[in-house]
């Protein structure tokens, strides 16, 4: 384990059997999710951070689960003793959304009425669905209101969802790299990983096997969408036009650019942690994320927020560019919140998120001691 990090921790979960109402129409249960929780709770339990977790995460955010593991939690560059979400001041806490394959209910899930996994008979999951369902967790663990709640990209979907829903929950919310609704580009990608999973013979409309999944559709999905987390620069820098094996160009058809092995090795380890029938229910809940969608205006729907904004950019972000998050800060300016907003120079593209953690931490812990005192 690396010196700094938080050390050793273990997953949890947590069973509903009260049905959940979706969006959809549709009910479920039972509803179970997996979480991870960091530092403790305070008597008041008033000194939580819930985090939210982007498309491909889940609920391990920080540390490790064994001391074999060759990697960390998604954030565990943030979360720890005297990092920005400081674990020996907050209880940060992290749940595996709705939907998803790592512990909480979801397609891979066994249905109770037929004993068999849910497969594409899972009722589709909305954004607002997976923060009620995260929102019976903080009442399972008596916490009424957060410190705040932070994400990027879907995860930032999910904290304005928290912040203009369930207002009263939440008093500094902490959206990065995120919109307030999937333009149609983020659509356009999402339904040609859709589309690639599906036209996968093993996919059998959903009915696969746990042991025989639909590999190389969810590999081609996660080649697609590792590339919209990228920008050009750090292409260039990181292969340029860099060959795999030979100096020499070696006019077949096989793979030979380094660009090319990398998004197989991408392709192929997503396989190895996530289920094709999530990518679909996650993606589709995403293409769905729209907070005008009642005919509202953005600025009318951000006046039922009460928390204070921090909302976070990055210049090289060509899936949700800066111009997305610009529209949000105008919004909440113009219904009266209190926002502040980073316009963050980087060369990491969408992911710069996760990565620039030397610019975030200072920003957000700023923000947090001023909630904190307030």
């Amino acid at each position: 384990m690396i010196s700094d990090s938080i050390g050793l921790v273990e997953r949890k979960s947590q069973t509903w059997h009260e049905p959940l109402a979706l969006e959809s129409g549709a009910t479920l249960a039972p509803v179970t999710l997996a979480y991870e929780m960091y530092g403790r709770l305070n008597p008041a339990r008033d000194n939580a951070i819930l985090l939210m977790h982007a498309l491909s995460g889940d609920a391990h955010v920080a540390g490790r689960h064994t001391p074999a593991d060759r990697k960390p939690g998604w954030w565990d560059a943030m979360v720890g003793p005297g990092k920005t979400f400081d674990t020996e001041r907050f209880c940060v806490i992290c749940a595996n959304v709705l939907g998803g394959c790592q512990g909480s209910t979801g397609p891979s899930s066994i249905d109770p009425l037929t004993g068999k996994r849910y497969n594409a008979r899972f009722p589709v999951v909305t954004i607002g669905d997976m923060v009620r369902a995260q929102l019976r967790l903080l009442d399972f663990l008596g916490i009424e209101r957060l410190v705040a709640t932070a994400g990027g990209s879907m995860g930032g979907m999910q904290v304005l969802q928290l912040a203009v829903a369930h207002p009263e929950r939440v008093r500094l919310a902490i959206p990065l790299a995120t919109t307030a609704r999937s333009s149609a580009q983020a659509i356009a990608f999402s339904a040609i990983g859709r589309r690639a999973i599906m036209s996968d013979p093993r996919w059998r409309g959903g009915d696969y096997e746990a042991d025989d999944p639909p590999e190389d559709g969810l590999a081609l999905a996660r080649m697609v969408g590792h590339m919209t987390y990228l920008s050009d620069e750090r292409l260039a820098w990181r292969f340029d036009r860099q060959l795999q094996q030979s100096m020499n160009l070696s006019y077949t058809l096989e793979r030979e650019f380094a660009i090319e092995s990398y998004l197989e090795y991408q392709g192929q380890s997503f396989v190895n942690r996530f289920d094709a029938n999530s990518y679909l229910y996650i993606t589709k809940a995403m293409d769905y994320w729209d907070l005008t969608q009642r005919g509202e205006a953005l600025g009318d729907v951000f006046r039922r927020a009460q928390a204070k904004f921090l909302v976070a950019s990055f210049s090289s972000d060509w899936l949700y560019p800066p111009a997305e998050s610009e529209t949000i800060v105008a919004a909440l300016r113009a219904a009266g919140r209190q926002v502040e907003y980073h316009a963050i120079e980087s060369p990491l593209g969408h992911d710069a998120f996760l990565l620039e953690a030397d610019i975030l931490s200072p920003i957000i812990e700023e923000a947090l001691d001023r909630v904190a005192l307030a």
